[in-house]
């Protein structure tokens, strides 16, 4: 029997690494999802913990141990029924000998074993067995191996991570910097791969305790521009000590470029330390050292040609200015050889454009930061940035325009397709060169108008050819793109008349040069160089059009010289002329229709501009003739996708905000301009209404329509306006959209289009929804709402199972605009909800009996997942609870635990939007249970039915309701709560309904908090409640919000005073 068992045991083992092999290795996609399947059986399997070990202890290949690691993570890590202290200090013992005894792992298999081990040791922090904690002794444990790889990511739960901080994190970095000490002073062999191997993880472990999250708030590593790292204040002496800095900077001289990246990483975090830490003198002495080491690489530079070298000292020059003044840099002793040798290093960087790329943006940055900084700074040391700052600019204007060239005769990609790598370097250069603006002036007018020669000369010329003139155009490209930039640099400084003059000068040349391009549209045009104009103009218009701007500016007399443009009314006609040309021989390409459309509708959101627009003939011409004959992307016979007529709601915004300026009452005008719409949904009503239509052309005419009616109501913000919108569309229009939904509800490109629409209609934007008192548009705009919301709920239902790589497009983004819908008209007060059940109307029982159906089919995770769609459920949620609590309470047990556990999980939601709407909406449910509760208690008369079934549902599950309780005080004492007063509201409810609970919450905190704490946590909690009755009233919940302010100022200030932390997971469990 015995053998037979073991015998079991190897086959089974077998037949896990078979299956690892198929699963890590296989090509064929049917074998890898079997094995994929099986081996998640394996995990859930009760004797997976024995078998992990046979795995570890006789599996012949990498990738069984690697899964055997997986799966004791994911057992160790398990919350209900977790591994007993025992057993994980077991696992722990077993993983450090493992590890010990086999040094010839595969590295991903190490990895695995040391991410198990830190998981045991992070979730383990605060256990205890006989007063010791058996988890913390990591230096001790790990310092055998300190040959092998000592990374472990322990920066997850705050409480522990901070505690681990205060404990052992300074021990850890002291160890590696003096590790790295013995290294530098021995005479290492780094051929050698242990050797080297042994190097490259003490200093990832030095970057790592550099980069830890020392204060819980970890940023978004994508943008480190302005990060700094907050070392605690006991770590001073690590940086008061100038030997820190001084061994990395002599171990990147010292080591091979292969490591000197992680040396420079390191200085990256130094350099970052947060000011606070020294006092002035301090910070002076240690700017000087790091300066020093600065020069020296910039000095000795024969590493800086590795782009992962350059890249990361590119990062170091960029730290030395977003963490110390000009007015700092300045007074150390070497600044005025330093910044030459930055300037020099910064110019033949942007000269080798095509080297490392990625990088610029650091030194970009530093500059701009360095000229933005030039009026504040009150130093009387000299900061030569008047002499530098003009070398930058015109290297990286230089540059760009030498590019052009070698990218087309080398057919390299170009940078100017990256439109976004384009605006953000735009952007810093925007105010590199504003600092001596008469010298980037100078610049750019001669470079103009030397390749605008050039060009027109190409032109005239017979043979010229085609790739000297795009060699031109690409030139003129560039140059285009940073004159908008510096023209919209002048926001950030304080301007004079002569750089208006000049910023003149520099407009008249893009105008002219525009006329030029628009003259030969009807042959030839280029793509580039029209979306740079359209920079140009969006900056123009930014700084020179609009209500703030000074008339006298000496921009427009230079304008009024060169081109006859005598005010701002006649620049916004080259504007309209830009834009309707654009449309006009631009309709088939889409970035340049969106960007001229965009364009477009900022104009018409000026208050003065939109009136002066109104007056052009050119505008007019708009609002009388916006058809497909005219603007070709109006057109429903392209082949472009039905997606791409976003941009036609734009348009639509644009000219419904034009048309209202002078529109009033005059309805003789809204008709005509509605007449192209009429006529397309005329046309839709005659395809529709035959069996046999052309099912393409009817769906491309409809959403052409749906989007160009959306951008109108969206402009349609007076009640004036809006009523005549809704009396054309309502009731001749509104059953073609019914029957749209009812036929393509499958399509979202079709449906989402249509839905939007009705939600622009039904939402009462500015009170432009008020109906007369005889109307019953109000009631009867509803029923259309609910028709459409439960034709599309119930046959969007039908679909089934829909793959998850698709789930949002085909279904959830269509519910979710059905949601936004019903929040719109349920909130819009322009409906009397009560009369639907007294006069046996079904309308709004349908609709939210839609929107239960609805949810139901929607996982709790992708409610949370979907930005859009948890926004707009959990707002839904919020008007429901606050006006239709009686539907709430009457809906089964079952849809009520689902919607208070999608409030329980939107409490935790990194959006504030939702987790505001979630306190909000549980505020009104805890309202309405307290009532219920004080009627029940007093003897009034008997309750209805749906209110006893809806408390005694809360009743069987006292639970739900102590987890929010729990979850909302966990989040005010431990958490950045940026919600607080939103937080307060359901809180005090939620006292009152769990008062025994509340006071078993209160002495587990206050028990866990160490024994010198105690008293004062106990009075923190009495404090809260001091003074509050036992009532939900205005002035009861107002004085609660003002005590629990205090109570979290103070609790806060006790936890920061603590040796040492507390597990608020443990504690609110």
């Amino acid at each position: 029997m015995k053998w037979r068992k073991m015998a079991d045991h190897v086959q089974g083992l077998a037949q896990l690494e078979i299956l690892c092999k198929q699963l890590y290795e296989t090509t064929d996609t049917a074998v890898r999802h079997q094995a994929e399947k099986a081996l998640v059986e394996f995990t859930n399997s009760p004797d997976c913990l024995s078998k992990c070990q046979l795995l570890l202890e006789r599996g012949s290949s990498s990738y069984s141990q690697l899964l055997a690691a997986t799966c004791l993570s994911k057992l160790v890590s398990r919350t209900s029924n977790p591994l007993p202290l025992e057993q994980r200090i077991d696992i722990r013992n077993y993983v450090l000998n493992y590890l010990a005894t086999r040094p010839k792992l595969a590295a991903f298999v190490t990895q695995a074993l040391i991410q198990l081990y830190a998981r045991i040791t992070k979730l383990g922090w605060f256990d205890c067995q006989k007063d010791d904690y058996v988890f913390r002794n990591v230096i001790a444990d790990v310092t055998r191996f300190l040959q092998a790889d000592t990374t472990h990511p322990l920066t997850k739960h705050r409480k522990i991570a901070s505690s681990f901080r205060d404990s052992s994190l300074f021990d850890i970095f002291t160890l590696s910097c003096n590790l790295l000490k013995q290294a530098s002073g021995k005479n290492l062999n780094l051929n050698d791969e242990s050797q080297h191997g042994l190097l490259m993880q003490l200093l990832k472990l030095s970057y790592n305790c550099l980069n830890y999250d020392f204060i819980g708030t970890s940023t978004d590593e994508s943008s480190d521009d302005l990060c700094t790292v907050q070392i605690p204040t006991s770590w001073r002496s690590a940086f008061l000590d100038s030997s820190t800095l001084q061994l990395f900077f002599n171990l990147y001289h010292s080591i091979p470029p292969s490591l000197s990246p992680l040396v420079l990483s390191c200085l990256v975090q130094i350099a970052s330390v947060r000011r606070s830490l020294f006092n002035n003198a301090e910070r002076a002495k240690f700017l000087s050292h790091l300066v020093d080491g600065v020069k020296r690489i910039l000095a000795n530079p024969q590493c800086l040609p590795d782009p992962n070298n350059y890249h990361e000292f590119c990062r170091l020059l960029a730290r030395l200015k977003s963490n110390y003044q000009l007015g700092e840099l300045v007074k150390v002793e070497n600044y005025p050889e330093v910044i030459r040798l930055i300037a020099n290093f910064t110019v033949t960087s942007l000269q080798h454009w095509e080297f490392a790329p990625n990088s610029v943006h650091y030194l970009l940055s530093l500059w701009q930061r360095l000229a933005a900084s030039v009026p504040y700074v009150k130093a009387t040391e000299p900061h030569l940035l008047e002499t530098y700052t003009p070398e930058v600019t015109k290297a990286y204007i230089t540059s760009r325009l030498e590019s052009v060239h070698v990218i087309l005769r080398d057919g390299l990609e170009d940078p100017l397709d990256d439109a976004g790598l384009v605006q953000q370097q735009l952007d810093q250069l925007s105010t590199i060169g504003r600092c001596e603006y008469e010298k980037t002036c100078a610049l750019l007018v001669q470079l103009f108008d030397q390749a605008a020669q050039t060009y027109q000369e190409l032109l005239q010329s017979t043979n010229s050819s085609a790739a000297d003139i795009t060699v031109q155009e690409g030139r003129l490209t560039w140059l285009v793109y940073i004159i908008g930039a510096v023209i919209g640099g002048r926001v950030s400084f304080a301007s004079t008349d002569e750089q208006d003059a000049m910023d003149g000068e520099l407009v008249c040349r893009v105008l002219q040069l525009m006329n030029l391009t628009d003259s030969r549209l009807a042959q030839a045009g280029n793509e580039r160089l029209e979306l740079a104009m359209l920079s140009f103009f969006e900056q123009f218009r930014k700084i020179y059009i609009g209500d703030q701007v000074q008339k006298s500016s000496k921009l427009y007399r230079r304008l009024s010289e060169v081109l006859g443009l005598n005010d701002e009314t006649m620049v916004l006609s080259v504007f309209i002329g830009k834009i309707i040309t654009n449309l006009k021989y631009w309709g088939q390409c889409e970035p340049i229709t969106s960007k001229t459309l965009q364009l477009l509708n900022d104009l018409s959101l000026g208050y003065s501009s939109v009136r002066k627009l109104v007056k052009l003939s050119a505008v007019q011409f708009m609002l009388n003739n916006h058809t497909s004959e005219h603007f070709s992307f109006l057109g429903v016979n392209n082949q472009s996708n039905l997606s791409d007529m976003r941009c036609r709601t734009t348009f639509y915004t644009a000219l419904g905000r034009l048309l209202m300026v002078d529109l009033g009452e005059d309805e003789d005008q809204f008709e005509q301009f509605m007449l192209p719409l009429t006529a397309a949904f005329e046309a839709v009503a005659q395809m529709l209404s035959t069996n046999t239509f052309n099912e393409q052309e009817a769906k491309r005419t409809l959403v052409g329509l749906v989007r160009d009616l959306r951008g109108i109501a969206f402009a349609f913000n007076a009640k004036t306006s809006f009523m005549m919108l809704f009396d054309w569309i309502y009731p001749a229009y509104m059953p073609i959209l019914q029957r749209a939904i009812e036929l393509w509800y499958h399509d979202p490109a079709c449906t989402t289009p249509v839905l939007k629409l009705m939600a622009e209609l039904v939402h009462n934007r500015s009170q432009r929804l008020q109906f007369d008192v005889s109307s019953p548009n109000g009631i009867l705009l509803f029923r259309e709402t609910s028709k459409m919301i439960t034709t599309y709920g119930n046959r969007i239902l039908t679909l089934g199972e829909v793959p998850k790589d698709q789930v949002y497009g085909v279904k959830l983004k269509g519910v979710s605009v059905c949601f936004a819908m019903l929040k719109a008209v349920l909130s819009g007060n322009y409906v009397n909800f009560g009369v639907f059940r007294l006069y046996g109307d079904d309308a709004l029982d349908n609709a939210l009996q839609t929107f239960i159906k609805l949810l139901l089919s929607i996982p709790h995770s992708d409610l949370l997942d979907y930005p859009k769609l948890s926004q707009s459920f959990y707002s839904l949620l919020e008007v429901l609870t606050q006006d239709h609590m009686n539907f709430i309470a009457s809906l089964e047990p079952h849809v009520v635990m689902y919607i208070l556990s999608s409030i329980s999980e939107g409490l935790t939601a990194l959006d504030t939007m939702v987790c505001t709407g979630c306190c909000s909406s549980l505020d009104h449910i805890v309202t309405y249970l307290f009532k219920q509760l004080s009627r029940s208690t007093k003897k009034r008369p008997t309750p209805m039915a749906t209110d006893d079934r809806f408390l005694h549902i809360m009743q069987q599950h006292p639970e739900m309701i102590q987890q929010m309780l729990s979850t909302v005080l966990n989040i005010i004492i431990f958490e950045d709560c940026r919600n607080q007063w939103s937080m307060s509201r359901p809180l005090l409810g939620l006292i009152l309904l769990n008062e025994k609970y509340f006071a078993d919450l209160r002495n587990s905190i206050v028990n866990s908090q160490p024994p010198e704490k105690q008293q004062a946590m106990h009075l923190c909690f009495e404090n809260l409640m001091e003074g509050i009755e036992r009532n939900l009233l205005t002035k009861n919940r107002d004085r609660f919000t003002q005590n629990l302010s205090v109570f979290r100022r103070e609790v806060n200030d006790s936890m920061k005073n603590s040796t040492y932390g507390v597990n608020s997971n443990d504690m609110m469990s």
